[in-house]
């Protein structure tokens, strides 16, 4: 039986409006959750919403959809809070490869636009400062229209941002190097890691040097950040070097917008790794291996 809505022209209108703001509303809700999966989902529960009003009579749809994408957001991210308490070792963003072969020409634009990096500190932020900061700065909503969104005042809006930027602006790398150079010094760590080169790892790590790993209980990784060059690399050799390990195979691909190590088995894809780089060493590893995010990496 034919929906009778499919002929009504406002109808028409409303889901081409909806499709218009679409991956808008996936890069919001991932901002805010870090799992595109999750995010996929709010924006699903958003359609529904929007299919039952009139869209008529909605002066601003983005500012609308916005909201109400935020607001869904923040509700499962309270959902999941308890899952993330309970969660084992760390908890790390859900990569999306920036291939569109991989997930699609959406998807991959939405990779472009959110490093791995943004996403590890706006995890560090609490919901209303992350929410706050994303309508504000990333997608330039006005206090008056953050504030409606997130049920609080102008004014407490902009202290949630001053935070959020302050926060932000304190976690940013010392020194930024260009694709280039990034791409050359994970290049290095790559082989110098598969190649068991001890002095490579030495001289291409920082001295501080961070590593977490996220296996999820269900892979093997740290449960807890490592920290310091001469760990680190005791801990890759241990892992790579273990006799009932896995043969792996290494790429570089380009990953959330930028070149990042993908291992992968006769099974599938292992991990994905991301380096962060200052001063032309590596200073921070971050290490996806949790096969329930790795859905978007092909």
């Amino acid at each position: 039986m034919n929906d009778p809505g499919m002929n009504d022209p406002r109808s028409n209108d409303a889901a081409a409006t909806f499709e218009d703001h679409r991956r808008l509303l996936v890069g919001a809700a991932y901002r805010l959750l870090g799992s595109h999966s999750d995010a996929e989902d709010v924006v699903q529960e958003v359609w529904i919403r929007w299919s039952t009003v009139d869209a008529s009579t909605i002066d601003e749809p983005r500012a609308y959809l916005l909201t109400i994408t935020t607001r869904l957001a923040l509700n499962r991210l309270r959902q999941l809070r308890t899952r993330r308490e309970s969660y084992v070792g760390p908890w790390l963003p859900e990569p999306v490869s920036s291939d569109p072969r991989d997930d699609g020409a959406a998807a991959a634009e939405l990779a472009d636009d959110v490093s791995m990096a943004m996403l590890i500190v706006l995890e560090s932020l609490s919901p209303l400062e992350r929410a706050a900061f994303v309508l504000a700065d990333v997608f330039g909503m006005p206090s008056g229209e953050v504030a409606g969104a997130l049920d609080r005042s102008p004014a407490a809006v902009r202290q949630l941002v001053h935070r959020a930027r302050s926060h932000i602006e304190a976690r940013q790398p010392r020194t930024v190097v260009d694709t280039a150079r990034h791409r050359e010094v994970t290049e290095r760590f790559l082989a110098a890691a598969t190649n068991g080169d001890l002095a490579g790892l030495v001289a291409v790590l920082s001295p501080d040097v961070t590593l977490v790993t996220d296996g999820g209980g269900v892979r093997r990784a740290a449960l807890r950040p490592i920290h310091s060059a001469d760990k680190v690399i005791r801990w890759l050799f241990g892992v790579m070097g273990r006799r009932d390990a896995e043969p792996v195979t290494a790429r570089l691909q380009v990953v959330n917008g930028e070149t990042a190590v993908v291992l992968d088995t006769a099974e599938g894809i292992d991990s994905v790794w991301f380096v962060t780089v200052e001063d032309d060493r590596v200073s921070e590893v971050h290490a996806i291996r949790n096969p329930d995010k790795l859905g978007a990496i092909t």
